[in-house]
């Protein structure tokens, strides 16, 4: 489909989201696309809640899971106070 401008990924992307209108024939609808839109922004917000999430595997199961970096973007790690 090159010579129409069109990417193997980007029919993929239409067929897996289009409306089926005929037996042979499938449509991206702007209501198709507004929903795969939102589907995606909501993907992003999620990743970018999970930023620096730390997974612990042990023998292919989940042990634990917490977030390894600190707000300002370094790692976090166990300080100890100064006095003085």
């Amino acid at each position: 489909m090159r010579q129409r401008g069109l990417r193997d990924e980007d029919i993929r992307l239409a067929f897996n989201a289009s409306t089926q209108v005929a037996n042979d024939a499938f449509v991206l609808t702007d209501r198709d696309a507004a929903r795969e839109i939102q589907k995606r922004k909501r993907e992003i917000q999620t990743f970018e809640r999970l930023k620096g999430c730390k997974l612990i595997v042990e023998g292919g199961a989940l042990v634990t899971c917490y977030h390894a970096v600190s707000a300002h973007g370094g790692f976090q790690r166990n300080r100890k106070r100064r006095r003085g």
